[in-house]
């Protein structure tokens, strides 16, 4: 058994696909179901024993500084989330990690899954019953992940929270102060680094059941977990391009982001108002009709 020593919440990125709440306010700093998504992740830690939690933040990070004083967490900064993947969030808190778990903060857990004592190393999962386009794993005859895959069918895929034993960290660390200068890390997941080294990096799957952990990709699948967004966004914006229509929020859907040519940054995005698919640009505030 492993003694948690502390949990790492990353909460630097953009999470530009959820257009365009994650535009106006932190994907983590949502209100879902009644519950700020990163205070009730917090709340949960710290039920369960884990009196260190240590937030990584970047993006409208002045917006995180409160917690501080409401839950006793750290706050460490990783001023590199806008040229990097979620892996410089990683190499940001490294001296902080040893028997740790690594948490998002726009994860929404239905029952508390933390432990203060963690038999072994592992990834949560859920199962996929049919295709899926998540990251997919695969357990060898030792019963450690030994294949990864984006996409797939009928397969557990990475969905949550991780714990990594002391050793994992150390190697993690070693592996990513080696690499971190070299080109070919700049734009990859913690991940996609840990796929990279996957036979000598051990980690197990913990699998959980249906409707148990959740992430919102786009206004839209948070619309059917949480319904009270469908006719209340909580966006200035889609508030603005409603009363421009003429319509309802409900009656707007289909959000999804419009990136740079870079594909590092959302410079806006599509919407559909019935048959009827829009483009709205940050920069000029302008709604405009496709092909009209």
């Amino acid at each position: 058994m492993y003694k948690v020593d502390n949990a790492v919440i990353m909460a630097a990125g953009t999470s530009s696909r959820f257009a365009p709440l994650s535009y106006e306010t932190h994907k983590g700093l949502l209100t879902v179901r009644g519950e700020v998504l990163i205070e009730r992740q917090i709340r949960q830690l710290k039920e369960a024993g884990i009196d260190e939690v240590v937030l990584v933040s970047g993006y409208m990070k002045e917006r995180f500084e409160y917690l501080k004083a409401k839950y006793g967490i750290k706050i460490i900064e990783n001023n590199e989330y806008d040229r990097r993947n979620n892996h410089s969030s990683i190499y940001a808190a490294r001296d902080f990690l040893g028997n740790s778990y690594i948490c998002s903060s726009d994860n929404y857990f239905v029952k508390n899954p933390f432990e203060k004592q963690v038999s072994e190393p592992y990834y949560a999962a859920l199962y996929a019953h049919g295709h899926t386009a998540e990251w997919c794993i695969g357990e060898g005859a030792d019963g450690y992940i030994d294949r990864i895959s984006v996409g797939g069918e009928n397969s557990w895929y990475m969905m949550g929270h991780v714990f990594w034993d002391e050793r994992f960290s150390r190697r993690f660390v070693e592996i990513l102060e080696r690499e971190y200068d070299t080109p070919e890390i700049r734009n990859k997941l913690w991940e996609a680094v840990y796929a990279d080294h996957i036979d000598e990096l051990k980690l197990r799957i913990r699998g959980y059941e249906d409707d148990y952990i959740f992430e919102f990709d786009s206004l839209d699948e948070l619309r059917q977990f949480d319904e009270s967004y469908v006719d209340d966004t909580r966006s200035y914006i889609i508030r603005r391009i409603a009363a421009e229509l003429g319509c309802r929020e409900r009656e707007l859907s289909r959000f999804n982001a419009i990136k740079d040519p870079n594909g590092t940054q959302a410079i806006g995005f599509t919407l559909m108002y019935g048959e009827d698919e829009y483009r709205y640009y940050y920069n000029t505030e302008r709604l405009e009709k496709e092909n009209g």
